[in-house]
């Protein structure tokens, strides 16, 4: 079973733009400029924006997330990425180590996977019971809707991937000491499971893909262009204004009189490289 249909419509009318990478990556500096000025509008306005990242194994989400957040100030957005929970945590109810990542006034925050761990990764694991994924479904879609009611932005992105390209990123992976470091036992279990997963990701969207909330799929055989298609969107997902600051005038340096430490008395990191 395939991850998505033969031929997705377009999102739009027009046919898409052709890059060149030069011209890629133009583009992506005009829209994380935009994505700077998105997030002085949500600092300025106290808005909250949850972007949740969910998808394959290799569809690119690390990687999507990175360009998101290259130009950001960091103070004002985090990266979640929860790892296997604690004992501790697994007595706890379900969602509540994650809402206790949610954003404050004027913050992003982005989740490279989520909630959508027992709609995927538990549920065809076996890492959770049928009635903790039964209520799974039934809770999820009230908790976005109150999410959504309480004035934060929920855009849940799933990255597409086709068989043949997943296959050619996890040999990747496998031939590359770079990339090794991203390929678990759990993801070559999820390749042994691929029909598996997309069954429970079919579950997961007739129960969560709801109209407050709704899943917003990428296609991301092509990663270039599933990152400057995603930034695109959610840009337009937020009804950001530019913020006009007051003008900036650089104060005079002070002057005063001081004798620099002598150089030697220094340690200096060794100049290995100059660069012309």
């Amino acid at each position: 079973m395939p991850d998505r249909p033969e031929a997705a419509p377009e999102a739009v009318d027009t046919a898409p733009a052709r890059l060149s990478k030069a011209a890629y990556e133009k583009e992506l500096v005009r829209l994380q400029t935009e994505l700077v000025r998105m997030q002085e509008w949500l600092v300025v306005t106290g808005g909250r924006l949850v972007v949740v990242m969910e998808g394959r194994d290799t569809s690119g989400k690390g990687g999507t997330i990175k360009r998101l957040t290259e130009r950001l100030n960091p103070r004002h957005y985090r990266v979640v990425a929860l790892g296997t929970p604690t004992e501790r945590e697994r007595s706890q109810w379900y969602f509540q180590r994650y809402i206790t990542h949610l954003p404050s006034a004027g913050e992003i925050v982005f989740f490279d996977r989520s909630w959508y761990n027992r709609a995927g990764v538990e549920r065809v694991m076996g890492f959770c019971t049928d009635e903790e994924y039964d209520e799974f479904l039934r809770t999820c879609p009230q908790l976005e809707r109150a999410l959504v009611r309480s004035g934060i932005t929920l855009v849940k992105y799933w990255l597409s991937l086709s068989d043949e390209e997943q296959e050619r990123r996890f040999t990747d992976r496998i031939r590359n000491p770079e990339k090794r470091w991203k390929l678990s036992d759990l993801d070559l279990q999820a390749r042994a499971h691929w029909v598996d997963y997309a069954e429970a990701k079919d579950e997961m969207f007739a129960y969560t893909d709801i109209r407050q909330a709704p899943w917003y799929v990428v296609d991301a055989d092509d990663k270039r262009s599933a990152r400057l298609n995603l930034i695109s969107h959610l840009l337009s997902m937020v009804p950001y204004e530019p913020v006009h600051y007051p003008e900036v005038k650089l104060p005079h340096r002070q002057q005063r009189a001081y004798k620099r430490p002598p150089i030697d008395s220094q340690t200096w990191v060794p100049r290995r490289y100059v660069v012309d």
